[in-house]
């Protein structure tokens, strides 16, 4: 049966790694257009930039969470074969698709933190119009969290359709290494 405590740091991870993706995109950066005391030129302020950092930490807590879920599982590529069951064929598709939605949350992820760390730097006369402010648009970071919320679901069930698939049914040629010569084998 499947580790107790895997699925359980596993889901931890995910789920703080949810929350933190929320919170970035509730806290993206803003930018307002400013004037110089000297009403010269204009320049963009923006507000806080914590929301990279929450990206980022989202971004490092599922990577772990699948670090570990892979480490457990062995990635598929490593220990001993699953035994032929509907349960194995499960853990190939879930295997599959939580890498699918896991790199997608991670691409969202990096693009929202990189862009939100993005700030423009530059100072426009009055004459030549207000500056372009660039900031991340609305919905990079939930994206993310979407998709955390799908990986952190088909990992956790691809773990346990994994260990139900070593665990299960008998194995391939189990029953003797050699040739039965009477007519009771």
């Amino acid at each position: 049966m499947a580790s107790t405590l895997i699925i359980v740091v596993v889901f931890i991870f995910d789920l703080i790694a949810f929350a933190l993706a929320v919170a970035a995109e509730q806290r993206r950066s803003t930018a307002t257009v400013m004037t110089d005391p000297k009403k010269q030129y204009t320049y963009c302020a923006y507000d806080s930039d914590i929301a990279t950092g929450y990206g980022v930490g989202a971004l490092i807590l599922l990577l772990a969470s699948q670090v570990v879920i892979m480490a457990a599982s062995k990635c598929f590529c490593c220990g001993r074969s699953l035994r032929p069951s509907g349960a194995r064929a499960c853990a190939i598709i879930l295997f599959l698709l939580s890498w699918l939605t896991f790199v997608i949350a991670e691409v969202c992820l990096l693009a929202g933190s990189v862009r939100n760390a993005y700030h423009t730097r530059y100072r426009t006369l009055f004459r030549d119009g207000p500056p372009s402010c660039e900031m991340l648009r609305k919905g990079v970071f939930g994206a993310g969290a979407a998709f955390v919320f799908f990986t952190a679901i088909l990992t956790e069930l691809y773990y346990v359709s994994y260990s139900k698939a070593q665990n299960t049914g008998t194995a391939p040629y189990a029953k003797e290494s050699s040739i039965g010569m009477s007519p009771y084998s």
